[in-house]
C-alpha cells in the first residue's frame, strides 16, 4: 500500500475511534448513542469501500499501462527480429 493510502486508513480508523468514544461518553440516551455509533460505523464502511474502489482502478489503470508497455516492446522485439530473418 503506498504511504497516502496508509495515511488515510489510519486516519479514518483515528476518526472512528474517536467517534465511538465521544458517542460512548456522550450524556445521550442508549438507544441515540447506539444509533449514532451505527450510523458512524457505516459511514465508515462506506469511506472505506469508496477507497478501495479508487485503489482497484488505480491498480487497473496500472494494469492497463503495463500490459500496453509489454505489447508495444514485443512488437519492437518481433520487428527486430524479422529485420534480421530478412537480411539472413
Amino acid at each position: 500500500m503506498k504511504d497516502n493510502s496508509k495515511v488515510v486508513v489510519a486516519l479514518l480508523a483515528g476518526l472512528a475511534a474517536g467517534a465511538a468514544l465521544g458517542l460512548l461518553f456522550a450524556p445521550d440516551k442508549g438507544s441515540e448513542t447506539r444509533d449514532k455509533l451505527s450510523q458512524s460505523l457505516k459511514d465508515l464502511g462506506d469511506a472505506i469501500k469508496d477507497k478501495a474502489a479508487d485503489e482497484i482502478n488505480n491498480l487497473s489503470s496500472l494494469k492497463d499501462k503495463v500490459v500496453s508497455s509489454i505489447k508495444s516492446k514485443l512488437r519492437d522485439v518481433e520487428e527486430e527480429y524479422s529485420d534480421e530473418v530478412e537480411h539472413v
